[in-house]
């Protein structure tokens, strides 16, 4: 019995460090590693230098709505039903999973990370509370993040029909930067396309 239980306080401190690493908030961690609150802020003060981050877990699927969020979030989410449907992790590993599957597409393209780990599994609360959905884009065809219960029928998703400034704020912070990375339409459009497509995730 003893070495059952080390053994398995050993896998709840690695699965709290890769969690941390991820970004993971205190209120997650209390949530999923079965670990006290007091060793959680020990090893979070231990891995990052700091303590762990105050206030509330976002509340809100608005911020889920915005142009290059919905994208970013879009993405995530089609791969963690993949995840859970062809790769059957369950709902934590599918979490994690997923999530640096995602921090791996937009790296790769040289793009800049908009969803953080928290917002990810506070969207995975929310589809599994019933607020938000996927509909599928009638002109693409790509199932993108939307509020539950909007009608599906003539959805046009955010890229094939995006904001008219979409994109020119976060262009014009890189105005020094090389003219030839990629724009975040064009970073963000290409890894979703990739994912949507070739990775078999529809």
């Amino acid at each position: 019995m003893s070495t059952k239980s080390v053994l398995g306080e050993v896998r709840q401190v690695q699965l709290a460090i890769e969690l941390i690493g991820l970004g993971a908030r205190l209120q997650f961690l209390e949530a999923e590693v079965g670990l006290s609150r007091e060793r959680l802020i020990r090893l979070y003060k231990e891995l990052k230098g700091v303590s762990p981050p105050k206030g509330l877990l976002p509340f809100s699927t608005d911020w889920y709505m915005t142009w290059l969020a919905n994208i970013h979030s879009s993405m995530f989410y089609n791969m963690y039903q993949f995840m859970l449907t062809h790769a059957h992790e369950n709902g934590l590993q599918a979490l994690i999973k997923s999530y640096r599957l995602y921090l791996d597409q937009i790296e790769s393209q040289g793009g800049e990370i908009v969803l953080d780990f928290t917002r990810a599994y506070t969207m995975v609360r929310f589809f599994d509370s019933d607020m938000l959905q996927l509909s599928a884009c009638c002109r693409c065809g790509g199932k993108f993040v939307a509020h539950a219960h909007d009608s599906k029928s003539g959805y046009v998703c955010v890229l094939c029909r995006p904001p008219s400034r979409a994109g020119k704020a976060r262009g014009s912070k890189r105005a020094g930067e090389s003219q030839e990375a990629p724009s975040a339409p064009e970073s963000a459009a290409f890894a979703v396309e990739s994912m949507l497509g070739s990775s078999g995730i529809h």
